[in-house]
């Protein structure tokens, strides 16, 4: 495939990796989450677009097809279509904010090998996109709940033996951290 990714195709992907979420979901009101918003995804494409879409993914390689005893059809994301997936919802990803801060401070400290510089590189930019504060150069701060975010940035990247997650009641000069945020604590 020369050209990108339309917005169906993209859409596509990301509603066969929220099937893989499903299965791996171990909450039950994230699983209605996830199964209502996929519902709702599924029903706004158009079928004409979906058929066309899903035939030029299997052609590039981003799905397969099995075809099971009963006569129905399973498609399935490979290992090339979860990759393009997972970028896309990267691209997407945020950080929620909540009504009242909880007072606490998420710290993600990382120490990612030179030979793995580009990873490294492209870590920064999507914990930056994410909102973090860059309070040291490898120390990124956040007042959010934020580790499923973190744990699915380090399992993209593959590098959890190089990335530790603290949760932290206090930090030296908050003040300045609040005001960056736009934070009270009350």
């Amino acid at each position: 495939m020369a050209r990108g990714m339309g917005h169906v195709q993209k859409k596509i992907l990301l509603l066969l990796l929220g099937g893989l979420a499903l299965g791996l979901s171990g909450s039950p009101n994230r699983y209605f989450y996830i199964l209502r918003t996929m519902k709702k995804a599924w029903k706004e494409i158009d079928e004409e677009k979906l058929r066309r879409s899903i035939r030029s993914l299997y052609h590039a390689k981003m799905l397969s097809e099995n075809s099971n005893p009963d006569g129905t059809v399973t498609i399935m994301l490979t290992e090339k279509g979860k990759r393009r997936a997972l970028t896309y919802d990267i691209e997407n990803m945020s950080i929620p904010r909540p009504k009242k801060w909880d007072g606490k401070w998420r710290v993600v400290l990382f120490d990612i090998p030179e030979k793995y510089k580009k990873t490294r590189d492209l870590f920064r930019i999507h914990i930056r996109s994410l909102g973090f504060y860059e309070f040291q150069k490898s120390v990124f701060v956040h007042p959010f709940e934020c580790i499923d975010e973190i744990e699915y940035l380090v399992k993209f990247h593959n590098i959890g033996s190089h990335v530790r997650f603290i949760l932290a009641e206090a930090i030296d000069d908050e003040t300045s951290l609040k005001h960056h945020f736009g934070l009270t604590r009350k």
